[in-house]
């Protein structure tokens, strides 16, 4: 049975998708989702590009809000900007929440881009994997 997890940011056009796409390619055993507390509606194109060129696109990615989620028993939240810490809501059955920043490549060049999916990989994966026990 896969572990869900839930990554959180405002807009849901860059970070949490790449997280998003980054934990179902890179970690078995997970079944990650991605959600705004604000959400845009929209993938960035340099979020969807980035992701292509890794091989962990799927259409099936795609901005959306909180509210299409919260029917989901997450394992853990994870937020990816402070806004969505500072305003993520509380969660049945104590869900663990946890946060892990990463710098908004949103109005910033390709490299942007590619330096979070860097980022994402190195960092974010792991801690996942920890705080899963997996």
């Amino acid at each position: 049975m896969n572990k869900k997890v839930l990554i959180l940011c405002t807009g849901n056009s860059c970070r949490s998708i790449i997280a998003e796409a980054v934990l179902n390619k890179y970690l078995d055993g997970v079944e990650a989702q991605s959600s705004g507390v604000k959400a845009s509606g929209k993938v960035n194109p340099n979020a969807k590009k980035v992701l292509q060129e890794d091989g962990s696109w799927d259409d099936k990615y795609h901005s959306k809000t909180l509210d299409k989620v919260l029917h989901v028993d997450f394992d853990l939240v994870v937020t990816v900007c402070d806004n969505a810490m500072e305003s993520c809501p509380v969660f049945p059955k104590n869900t663990k929440v946890i946060h892990v920043g990463y710098e908004d490549p949103d109005g910033k060049d390709y490299s942007a881009f590619l330096k979070t999916l860097k980022l994402i990989k190195m960092e974010l994966t792991p801690i996942v994997r920890m705080e899963l026990g997996l």
